[in-house]
């Protein structure tokens, strides 16, 4: 395990787990940059959050990606609202190994989905980590031409046609299934527009997308993709919206 991966889930441990405030000292650095809407800027507006948890609160992690110094977890929680909530969250660690910078999106859990898949069930062990680059840049490419560039001539380059397995609670398996909800949502008017793709985080199989854009309103879009044999074959998401305005000066990205 990495060292910032072992980093991140024994400070989510702490943090959200045993729900002790006193964690931040030992895992938050002192200039702890805030990206989440939920949250203000700094340690002291994470102790608050943390202090402020209750008894009903819990995280159930689903997976985690490590790249470098950036770590995703992919979860829910619940207890952090009348709902439990799916979620990205993303972490930057420090050279010395602190919590330096956080980023999120968060979406209500859908108990009834079009897929009968979850929005965080499937594989989530990664076993091939000599692929991630060749990962890496085959989602980054798909993200630039199908999201940014919207060619929706080209997604079955990058996409299987056998298998492709889909989380998003709106959206049935396969490319057929995708494009018949994005069809749907184009007529309410939540066409699927990508501005600016600003990470790609990727372990072996997963690779994790940041991105910006609008869904009917300005959004955050997270998508995570697990690829096979060269293809993407299992998307999971969480569109965000963007509000107006924040508790801090950072943005969402």
């Amino acid at each position: 395990m990495s060292s910032a991966k072992n980093t991140v889930l024994q400070a989510a441990v702490e943090l959200f787990g045993d729900k002790d405030p006193s964690a931040v000292d030992r895992w938050v650095a002192a200039g702890y940059t805030q990206h989440s809407a939920l949250a203000g800027d700094g340690p002291e507006a994470l102790r608050e959050l943390v202090a402020g948890l209750g008894d009903d609160f819990r995280y159930e992690g689903a997976r985690v990606v490590a790249d470098g110094n950036l770590v995703a977890l992919h979860g829910t929680y619940h207890g952090f609202g009348p709902d439990p909530l799916v979620g990205f969250d993303i972490f930057r660690v420090d050279a010395e190994g602190k919590l330096a910078e956080h980023w999120d999106a968060l979406t209500p859990r859908v108990e009834d989905t079009v897929s009968g898949r979850s929005q965080t069930d499937g594989p989530a062990t990664v076993t091939e980590t000599g692929r991630t680059e060749a990962n890496r840049a085959l989602v980054a490419e798909f993200a630039e031409k199908v999201f940014v560039g919207a060619d929706h001539s080209v997604p079955a380059d990058y996409i299987s046609t056998e298998t492709y397995h889909q989380h998003n609670p709106e959206a049935a398996d396969g490319l057929d299934g995708f494009g018949a909800a994005a069809a749907r949502w184009a007529e309410q008017g939540k066409n699927l527009v990508y501005k600016k793709v600003h990470k790609v985080i990727a372990e072996g199989e997963f690779v994790l997308t940041q991105s910006d854009g609008e869904f009917g309103v300005p959004v955050a879009y997270d998508d995570l993709f697990r690829v096979a044999d060269g293809k993407i074959v299992e998307h999971w998401d969480v569109v965000a919206p963007a509000p107006a305005e924040l508790l801090h000066v950072n943005g969402l990205f």
